[in-house]
């Protein structure tokens, strides 16, 4: 068996795992975003909290519960340096603060950054 072959064979096995290990599929969640006037991009994060328009609250695409987040939440973010501990919060825009506030409270805990995802308001004139 050429030992070319086996080389290829490892790189496109390490592509797949690197490809799929970056995937998150959150398009079953149904929630519409809050508006701002003005709203700017972030970078990348490896953590998304979603609160669906039925007030249940996923990670990573995956439903939990708001008593595990912070667990979750220290792990995934695992040994990342401050500056890079970004977790993106997607609350539907009719959501109560009853119901993010303790969102964002395990998020604090565990060390992450908060960045609310938001729709930019057209201006209509």
């Amino acid at each position: 068996m050429p030992a070319v072959a086996m080389a290829d064979i490892a790189f496109n096995l390490v592509l797949f795992f690197i490809i799929m290990a970056r995937t998150q599929d959150e398009s079953h969640l149904k929630w519409d975003p809050a508006s701002s006037p003005k709203v700017q991009s972030t970078g990348e994060a490896r953590v998304s909290v979603t609160v669906d328009k039925d007030s249940k609250v996923y990670l990573n695409g995956r439903h939990t519960s708001v008593t595990q987040l912070a667990t979750s939440i220290t792990s995934l973010l695992g040994s990342e340096p401050a500056g890079k501990r970004t977790v993106l919060l997607k609350v539907h825009k009719e959501t109560l603060a009853s119901t993010f506030v303790p969102i964002i409270e395990a998020v604090s805990q565990a060390g992450g950054d908060v960045v609310h995802v938001l729709e930019e308001r057209k201006n209509e004139e």
